[in-house]
């Protein structure tokens, strides 16, 4: 099965930090809608990012001002220790929800180091 999804930037990373990602899926939801199970979130360009930690969130979360209510975000750690100033990483998010039929949801995450 061939998965398409939309790339979107995201903050830069700074070499060496460590940074608990969290992406609002709530647009891509109907209302009643939830994210299920465990998140699949793999590194598509190198495998120098150490991506784990990876859940929907249990609690109301603030991203970027907004707040996405339990069951509607993806979270992650992602620790650039080993990344290179001046790459760009992408990551490939895959999460399933509670519709019926149930929906796969794909997001493609850029972070460029700094």
């Amino acid at each position: 099965m061939t998965t398409t999804a939309y790339e979107y930037a995201m903050p830069d990373i700074a070499a060496g930090s460590k940074r608990l990602v969290s992406w609002d899926c709530t647009r891509d939801l109907e209302d009643d809608e939830l994210l299920t199970g465990t998140p699949t979130v793999t590194e598509q360009t190198t495998t120098v990012l150490t991506l784990t930690n990876k859940a929907i969130n249990s609690a109301a979360v603030e991203i970027k001002g907004e707040t996405a209510a339990i069951g509607k975000a993806v979270q992650f750690l992602l620790d650039a220790s080993s990344a290179v100033v001046g790459t760009t990483y992408r990551v490939l998010v895959l999460v399933d929800t509670d519709a019926n039929p149930s929906q796969r949801l794909a997001y493609l995450l850029r972070f460029r180091c700094i």
